[in-house]
């Protein structure tokens, strides 16, 4: 009876790790989306997390939701200064996410200032 309660206990075990391990690490889609960065703030009760949205459209109608790892130091910094700006964003999508780590299922990896399509200089 105790082998077997050890074994079941460690199947669980390797199993709910095995479950957080695949989340974290395993992708479900990478890309790029452009936009205006309308939002960026740091928000949360328990865990603070990065959180912003971009704008896709002209009236403001499709936005884009995402969130930024802590140890993005770089890519925080960039979206602070891009703030009201068109920007580009590389982003990975995950299967879920865990709350400590942000409200939506798309994490900023890279950004980069770009030149809006609606104004002609």
């Amino acid at each position: 009876m105790r082998k077997f309660l050890f074994f079941l206990i460690t199947f669980v075990l390797l199993g709910i790790a095995g479950y957080f391990a695949f989340v974290y690490y395993v992708p479900f889609s990478e890309g790029y989306r452009s936009g205006e960065l309308i939002k960026f703030s740091r928000k949360g009760m328990l865990a603070k997390t990065w959180e912003g949205e971009i704008s896709q459209g002209i009236s403001g109608a499709q936005i884009f939701a995402f969130s930024v790892q802590d140890g993005k130091k770089e890519v925080i910094e960039k979206l602070k200064e891009y703030q009201g700006q068109y920007v580009k964003v590389s982003y990975m999508e995950r299967y879920s996410t865990f709350f400590w780590l942000g409200d939506t299922k798309y994490f900023i990896t890279e950004v980069v200032p770009e030149k809006s399509p609606h104004f002609k200089n």
